[in-house]
């Protein structure tokens, strides 16, 4: 071996590849993947570490909203039909900001993936989160890939059913305190919390954290790879997604073949040897169990712990890094064009060319490329401008609201005096966490005045109400109108509330309707 360095060749067997047509139904086969150690994995922890303690602590976080409203940053108020997020609060009318950040979240997918591939996949995925969370567990009971394999492959003893025991029993206790997590996003956490443990709390509580309990169990710590290779449709989904200057995790076969296990050997001999010295160091450390040397394949997840582990080894031998590395469809093309004499002129860097560098330099040498492009450009425009149209939208509400349906059987009534009368239900919507009086009066329709059900106050063209805080209030009111100063058959008119402390005002434009009136 070049320079004397010893290195461990890891026996494994790739669970598919690009150059193997696998059965439409195959058995699964038990992937042990070794751990990894690098830039890329540390992040994954960061990743792992920030994304687990923003789901399970978010629901603990307060938020000040007065004594009228919750004090959880965090709530989906389905009981009284409220979503709040911090200083933000949206009424079922107002869904449509849900929508909006759905489908900006769907658009930053589009960018995210046209530009480094899978990286939601590999980095922030929930899957793949709790499948790295559940390796960890798996890790710290049972050793590493080799005593796991070992392991696995033992007979059954009280060592090894200690071992599974206490595997799984961790596992469940994960689970439950995922499903635990999600309940409390839909009730304040505090009280649920107390009464899901004293048995108080309502069925659909118990029912949900059982499900995501078995879910987040098989999901993660049984089915594992096969979720995103059978399950998801992203991988299927992502092609249409990448052309040549998206970043891919990729083998540089053109610095890597012809691989050979003994470089001084093959020297000696006069035979021509990459860098890969087959030592499928690549392979055992993949979570999906997939040789990334036979190319790109549906089951990569681009979490790049291949680009660690073959960077480890080329250290190891006093080698350049980057023989597997992030790099563009485009640049394997014009390197490959070099190293087979096809007039290419200069090597193009992949991400991780930079040998020694820390995470940060390797991400100093991302291509521009990779973002200046026409499907980038629409990507983020549309993002932006759907980010932009629901902050107008949010920035521009009004926090009083008022709703008129006008009574349609009979449309009008004619009083004993001549007088026309119309009904109308008046929905008035206090979109603060405070009481307010407001003044509700018309506007146009000469001579009319209104009466309210159940208040007892006399016929004006306006009155106040009370409102209670962030509620709705519904009030029938009734607008007469003179004999003799009916206009035709339709007029119309306007419903003003306004709160004059909070200078908040809504109108309404409404129709009075009336027969033909003979002068």
């Amino acid at each position: 071996m070049s320079n004397a360095v010893e290195f461990e060749r890891h026996d494994a067997e790739a669970v598919n590849s690009a150059k193997t047509r696998q059965p439409l139904y195959a058995a699964r086969k038990k992937i042990f993947p070794k751990r990894a150690n690098g830039s890329f994995r540390n992040f994954k922890w960061l990743i792992m570490i920030v994304t687990l303690g923003i789901y399970y602590l978010t629901p603990w976080i307060r938020w000040d909203r007065g004594p009228y409203a919750p004090d959880q940053a965090v709530l989906v108020d389905i009981a009284n039909r409220r979503f709040y997020f911090f200083f933000i609060e949206i009424w079922p009318q107002e869904f449509f900001l849900v929508a909006g950040l759905l489908v900006m979240a769907g658009l930053g997918l589009f960018l995210v993936t046209s530009t480094v591939g899978r990286a939601w996949c590999g980095y922030t995925c929930p899957q793949t989160v709790w499948v790295d969370l559940f390796l960890v567990v798996e890790r710290f009971i049972e050793g590493d890939r080799n005593a796991r394999i070992k392991l696995d492959q033992g007979p059954w003893t009280a060592r090894k059913l200690a071992l599974r025991t206490a595997k799984h029993a961790t596992w469940v206790a994960i689970a439950v305190a995922t499903g635990g997590a999600w309940i409390f996003y839909f009730a304040d956490a505090r009280t649920l919390l107390f009464d899901f443990a004293t048995g108080q709390a309502p069925a659909i509580a118990y029912i949900t954290v059982a499900i995501l309990t078995a879910t987040t169990y098989v999901f993660g710590g049984l089915m594992r790879e096969q979720v995103c290779t059978y399950m998801c449709p992203w991988p299927r989904i992502q092609a249409a997604m990448l052309d040549e200057h998206s970043l891919t995790v990729t083998y540089n076969d053109w610095r890597g073949e012809p691989r050979t296990r003994g470089a001084k050997r093959s020297a000696a001999q006069g035979l021509e040897a990459g860098d890969c010295v087959d030592c499928n160091a690549c392979v055992v450390v993949c979570p999906m169990g997939i040789d990334i040397r036979e190319g790109q394949q549906l089951e990569c997840i681009t979490c790049a712990l291949c680009i660690d582990a073959c960077d480890s080894v080329m250290d190891k031998l006093g080698r350049e890094r980057g023989l597997i590395s992030y790099t563009t469809l485009g640049d394997y093309n014009h390197n490959m064009g070099l190293a087979t004499g096809n007039g290419a002129h200069e090597i193009k860097p992949s991400l991780v060319r930079k040998e020694g560098g820390g995470f940060i330099d390797r991400i100093a040498h991302f291509r521009l490329s990779s973002l200046v492009r026409p499907r980038t450009f629409l990507y983020f425009g549309g993002w932006a401008l759907i980010g932009m149209m629901l902050l107008y939208a949010l920035v521009t509400r009004d926090n009083l609201e008022v709703n008129v349906l006008a009574d349609r059987n009979p449309q009008y009534v004619v009083l004993s005096d001549g007088a026309v009368r119309n009904g109308y239900t008046v929905k008035l919507l206090n979109k603060v966490p405070e009481h307010r009086v407001v003044t509700v009066r018309m506007n146009g329709l000469e001579g009319g005045g209104m009466s309210v059900v159940g208040m007892d106050i006399p016929e004006a063209r306006s009155f106040s109400v009370e409102l209670e805080p962030d509620r709705l209030r519904t009030l029938k009111i009734y607008v007469r109108q003179p004999r003799d100063l009916v206009e035709g058959r339709v007029q119309n008119f306007d419903f003003i509330v306004e709160d004059t402390t909070n200078v908040d005002t809504a109108t309404y434009k409404a129709t009075f309707e009336a027969p033909e009136i003979s002068r």
